[in-house]
């Protein structure tokens, strides 16, 4: 290992060893330690709002007959809320692709306009479009919302 490290460096005092330990034990630790933990954590919380939740509705829906409205209307509105949050972010997603293809077009134009290496900006441009005309023209309403 160590032979490796003074053939990368080049230095056989080794006085970059330590800061190349130092990189490699962070990298270590981010991939192994740090990111697994916060995907662990995320899923319990979602796990906890999801018990809350249920708990919830099911103590609604016993409470009396009306209660069990309330827990069915509560469901309805919160798939149609749900629904709404998914077309919102369609939308973003196809402006920002958009944005993101004028610009590459731009960039590449001003680089070389001879070539015609801007047309590389269509690629996520028409992405962009393509998510914008699902949403305005061929997803299926959404109850209310518009």
């Amino acid at each position: 290992m160590t032979h490796l490290a003074i053939s990368m460096f080049g230095d056989p005092e080794m006085s970059n060893f330590g800061k190349w330990l130092f990189l490699s034990v962070g990298a270590v630790a981010l991939f192994v330690v740090f990111i697994p933990t916060m995907h662990w954590l995320d899923t319990r919380r979602k796990e906890r709002e999801a018990y809350y939740k249920s708990e919830t509705i099911r103590r609604l829906a016993e409470s009396s007959g009306e209660g069990a409205k309330v827990a069915v209307e509560f469901l309805r509105e919160e798939e149609r809320l749900r629904q709404i949050r998914k077309r919102e972010g369609m939308k973003i997603g196809g402006l920002i692709n958009i944005a993101v293809g004028i610009g590459l077009g731009c960039m590449f134009w001003v680089l070389n306009p001879k070539d015609g290496p801007y047309l590389i900006g269509l690629i996520p441009g028409l992405i962009g479009v393509a998510l914008l005309v699902y949403v305005f023209f061929m997803a299926a309403p959404v109850d209310g919302s518009q």
